[in-house]
Parts: structure tokens; sequence; C-alpha cells
């Protein structure tokens, strides 16, 4: 039996990796899920161009970060975004870990879109609300 579609949405975004001599396309999906409200995930690959499984990579990034990035910088340390003085549809995503970092550029326009939907689903400022937070509490509070 198929398990139920999560509740949530996503979308694919195209960004480019800014490199020293030349930028590379790289495509990605944003996904929510409002049984976790406060989090976005980002993930690099995952599927090839055959629809086989790779070995992408999967950020959690603050749905509160992304949705300031769009209009001032916004996350410090592993996560930051900012707008582009001089394109208004471009945003810098800055990913930082102990391995390397990597500065991606992406529609503004995209993700504005895809934060529009998040909201439909559950409102900024109402993830507390949404939040179930007694399975998370639960796990932290059994003993294995």
């Amino acid at each position: 039996m198929a398990s139920p579609a999560a509740p949530g949405c996503s979308t694919r975004a195209v960004l480019q990796l800014v490199g020293p001599t030349a930028w590379t396309r790289v495509t990605a999906t944003l996904t929510y899920d409002p049984r976790d409200p406060f989090a976005v995930r980002v993930r690099f690959g995952g599927r090839s161009s055959d629809g086989t499984d790779d070995d992408g990579v999967e950020w959690l990034v603050a749905r509160d970060l992304l949705h300031a990035g769009l209009t001032r910088p916004s996350g410090e340390g592993d996560v930051r975004l900012w707008p582009a003085r001089t394109a208004a549809d471009v945003l810098f995503l800055e990913l930082r870990a102990p391995s390397g970092h990597a500065l991606f550029e992406l529609s503004r326009a995209v993700l504005a879109g895809f934060l529009a939907t998040t909201e439909q689903l559950v409102p900024l400022g109402g993830e507390s609300d949404a939040a179930d937070m007694d399975p998370e509490l639960l796990a932290l509070l059994q003993d294995e």
C-alpha cells in the first residue's frame, strides 16, 4: 500500500555555482513540510537525469532566514543569503561546511514564489502553533 503524500510543497530551482573562472548550473529541490514548520530542505542532486538516485546533499535552512534574505542580508555562520545590489531578481546563497564552502546565485522570484506557497500552508509567525513538539520531546526523553 502506498504511503500518503507529504502535506507540504516543493519546487525545483536552478542555481549557478559561482566558481573562480566559470559558473556551473546546479539543480536543487526546495521542500517544505508543515510538520517541520520552521525549516526548508534544500536538496542538491538526489536524482540523476536517468531517474536513478545519486549521492545528493541536503541542507536544512530556517524558513525565516530565507524570507529575510529576499530583501536584506541574513544568516550567520553556515548559511547566509543576500540580494544582489545590481540585479533585482538575483540572490546569493552561501553555504559553509567543514569540508569547504559554496556560493550560489539563484532567482529571487523563484524563492519568493516558493516561500509564498509555504505561507499558505503555515503563515509566518504561526510555526509554533503548527509544530508537533510532542514526538520530538518524547524522543528526547525516552531512555534507549
